[in-house]
């Protein structure tokens, strides 16, 4: 006899049918729901097939259409999602024009079937554009975004929309958006301009899930990515609030061997910071604002405990740095600077951009975070990526998954709880005028302010602490401490000397004896 909810369920309450279990019982008795199972299984199927380009080109009306046109249309609030079925999530679409010219499909869960969200015109505001001939009424979506009451009760700010690709973008309370995270990444390392963009192609929404306290707010989707490589499917939890969380697991299907496949890439622009002045001859700019980046650090806690700080940099030529380690415990682009005066940007609010912390869940295994920074003339240009790299290949046959939470937020400042690097800045060894003071060539000295956690117990006496300075690629020629009263904290400085062309990779930390006091600092310079 086959097993049945109707045979289960005529078998009475007081007994079960030969040879099945209570597991049996229950598993057929529960709720059905559209899953990530089921996406899974699109995304196998999918994978068997060879690669299938966008076959359909959206009207020339719209293709043609720059940024400020495209952006002119827009979603009419009325005709949100969930507005009259929720009270705080609401669902808008992207319209399809400008960059964004391959649609994508979006659908709305109910127990265990999909329905589609069609296009309508009528969902849209066009502005002054009039389409002759008008545009077709499957034209499909470009995108979609979430608004929810993020900062102020009744207000729906955008919460996350993702648009473009395998881009997506979410806020916690009081940010601005800055920096993108992807769904995956091939080839962004190789630098040879043939990176594969992987492409959410299909999304499914269930219906959020709310109570009478927004804390305990939470919405689920499930998306379908593809690409000549691979094809994925990925499940989304997302919570908003100060510090907004994403989980997101995603299981990927090879159609070929990928040995340069980033997990959780993270992608941001830094064009000009405290760092990097950019006085030289070939990137000179003129202009008010002292800062412009969305981030200024990648931030790495290592399986073996420590943390690392890497300030970002606008190099002169394309760079790639690499962190070696096994079960990363976490790692992000973070933007800590907060105060507007070191950027003076009214409309752009720097200050405010997110910080994304990316938190693996289960065992990673071995692996790398790579750094890729661009040469860039400008802060329109997105130049710096990070992302986990495995060390073992993705096969053909051979589906792996991975899971990870995204936090996106301002404060993270318990991270790390040890002293923090505040500041970096670069000069030439010797104070300016001082003729007794040696100028070595190949030579350049580092400021680096450390405070908070431990630290501040020595803020005022740092004879008690040492500063462990580590150079590969040249030499350290002297280092020293002395007291920061205005953060408070204390400053390192480091001179170092190396052969010209070579480039030095240093770290530096503060110590008392064998206690580390802080995370690490990490920074490389090419000699010039």
């Amino acid at each position: 006899m086959a097993l049945t909810r109707r045979s289960v369920l005529g078998a009475g309450a007081c007994s079960l049918l030969p040879g099945v279990t209570l597991a049996d019982v229950n598993n057929l008795l529960a709720p059905r729901w559209f899953g990530h199972a089921e996406v899974e299984e699109r995304a196998r199927r999918l994978a068997q097939r060879p690669h299938e380009p966008p076959g359909r080109r959206v009207p020339q009306s719209i293709g043609a259409l720059d940024f400020d046109a495209w952006r002119e249309i827009r979603f009419r609030p009325e005709a949100s999602l969930f507005e009259k079925a929720s009270g705080r999530f609401r669902l808008q679409a992207f319209h399809l024009g400008h960059l964004f010219k391959r649609p994508v499909r979006l659908n709305l869960v109910k127990g265990d079937t999909a329905a589609p969200i069609a296009y309508s015109p009528a969902d849209f505001d066009y502005g002054h554009h009039v389409f002759d001939p008008p545009l077709p009424p499957d034209l499909g979506h470009a995108g979609w975004r979430m608004n929810y009451p993020l900062n102020t009760p009744g207000v729906f700010d955008e919460l996350i929309s993702f648009i473009g690709s395998s881009y997506f973008r979410v806020l916690g309370r009081g940010q601005v958006y800055g920096l993108s995270a992807r769904g995956l990444s091939i080839g962004t390392g190789r630098l040879d301009n043939n990176e594969e963009f992987p492409f959410f192609r299909e999304f499914w929404f269930r219906m959020p899930e709310e109570g009478a306290d927004p804390a305990l707010d939470r919405l689920i989707f499930y998306a379908l990515l593809d690409s000549p490589s691979v094809a994925g499917a990925y499940a989304f939890e997302l919570h908003p609030g100060e510090v907004s969380r994403i989980d997101v697991k995603a299981t990927l299907f090879a159609r070929r061997r990928i040995d340069d496949i980033g997990i959780a890439p993270l992608t941001s622009m830094y064009f000009i910071g405290e760092n990097d002045r950019h006085y030289n001859d070939r990137n000179r700019y003129d202009d008010y604002r002292p800062e412009m980046h969305d981030s200024d650090g990648l931030q790495l806690h290592l399986a073996d405990g420590r943390w690392l700080w890497r300030p970002l940099r606008n190099p002169q030529i394309q760079e790639l740095s690499y962190f070696h380690t096994t079960d990363i415990r976490g790692f992000g682009l973070m933007q800590r600077d907060r105060l507007f005066s070191n950027y003076q940007d009214i409309d752009l609010a720097y200050q405010a951009r997110p910080s994304y912390w990316i938190e693996p869940k289960g065992d990673w295994g071995p692996g790398r975070v790579e750094l890729v920074e661009l040469a860039t003339r400008d802060e329109t240009a997105d130049n710096i990526v990070a992302a986990w790299l495995p060390a073992d290949p993705v096969e053909p046959d051979r589906p792996v998954t991975f899971a990870y939470t995204l936090h996106a937020g301002a404060d993270f400042a318990s991270m790390p709880p040890l002293g923090r690097v505040r500041h970096t800045f670069t000069a030439p060894v010797g104070a300016l005028g001082a003729v007794r003071e040696q100028r070595h060539h190949g030579s350049r000295r580092f400021l680096v302010d450390f405070s908070g956690g431990p630290l501040d117990a020595y803020a005022n006496r740092p004879e008690a602490l040492q500063v462990h300075v580590v150079t590969k690629g040249g030499k350290t020629i002297r280092s020293f401490l002395t007291p920061n009263p205005q953060l408070p904290g204390v400053r390192a400085i480091i001179d170092v000397k190396g052969i010209n062309g070579e480039t030095i990779f240093m770290e530096a930390s503060l110590r008392t004896g064998e206690t580390a006091l802080t995370e690490t600092w990490s920074y490389r310079w090419k000699v010039e």
